[in-house]
């Protein structure tokens, strides 16, 4: 009777602090723990993508080594190429995890899914931001989202956050300092041969559109390698600025007006990142991959 009594506390008590922990969405881990194990297995497979892009990094120690912090980057042409490089040289050289927020198309993958909760992106929603800052970890938010990746002609690397203060409303509310983050490289890589606006993409445009997606969305046509939509293999290169505390804006009478001057802040800063590592690009010898292999050759 003793034991009974004692199990049933035990599971009460169990009760309370499920319903206490914050929950993330679609059954995410809160934590993430990656081990050896992962990390290889990551590095593996993005080992194609850095062997071609040879990347380098700048400013790394620029992220704070715990506590909530959320990187703010710019998103290239197509999205997702060079983006998920960053994730391993950060754990490895900060010890951190980066956090993404997911499109929804991807999290209702269930394989793509659970690939995705297990090496810590989550829906992005504003609750699920929310939960991981106030947990204190790094979230990576990309203002821009996919009419910035969904490039049009004459748009390499171009800002598109009109109106976009969601991120900073969040980390002026949670006190999460703000690190600029920029990327380049892919956008050298491709040439836009013809965007949604061309007439030879008017029938993708209205696939995009049965399927309810904006027509805004529509890929664009790109050449890479030749003819082909293999990336040419110019170097990607990326950089973390100082951080930005919201604790000015944190007293603001007018929240809204307080988030729309940190997050003009926030994108001369991406900008200015943008604008060294062009400079850095255009010095860089081994930019190419000629260049690179001249740079192995004895002199």
């Amino acid at each position: 009777m003793g034991n009974t009594g004692a199990r049933s506390t035990a599971g009460r008590d169990r009760q309370h602090a499920d319903a206490v922990l914050p929950r993330l969405s679609d059954g995410a881990p809160l934590s993430v723990d990656l081990g050896a194990a992962d990390l290889r297995f990551l590095e593996a497979l993005l080992a194609p993508v850095r062997a071609w892009s040879d990347p380098r990094f700048f400013g790394l120690s620029n992220i704070p080594d715990s506590g909530p912090v959320l990187l703010v980057a710019n998103h290239n042409l197509l999205g997702m190429i060079d983006a998920p490089l960053l994730l391993p040289e950060v754990l490895r050289r900060r010890g951190r995890l980066i956090r993404g927020l997911a499109e929804n198309v991807l999290i209702g993958v269930p394989g793509v899914r659970h690939l995705l909760h297990h090496y810590g992106s989550v829906r992005g929603t504003r609750k699920n931001c929310r939960t991981l800052l106030e947990h204190g970890e790094a979230v990576i938010v990309f203002p821009g989202g996919g009419r910035e990746a969904i490039r049009r002609k004459g748009e390499k690397y171009t800002l598109r956050w009109e109106g976009r203060t969601g991120f900073a409303r969040m980390a002026i509310e949670c006190g999460a300092p703000i690190v600029p983050v920029a990327m380049i490289g892919i956008d050298d890589a491709y040439d836009i041969l013809a965007d949604k606006d061309d007439l030879l993409l008017r029938p993708l445009r209205r696939v995009v559109e049965a399927l309810g997606i904006h027509a805004e969305l529509t890929p664009p046509l790109v050449r890479g390698l030749g003819p082909t939509a293999i990336p040419r293999p110019e170097r990607f290169y990326f950089s973390v600025g100082t951080p930005i505390d919201p604790q000015p804006w944190r007293e603001a009478h007018d929240l809204d007006e307080a988030a729309q001057q940190l997050s003009l802040m926030v994108q001369k800063a991406v900008r200015e990142e943008l604008t060294f590592l062009l400079g850095e690009r255009d010095r860089d010898r081994g930019r190419t991959l000629a260049g690179r292999l001249r740079e192995l050759l004895p002199v």
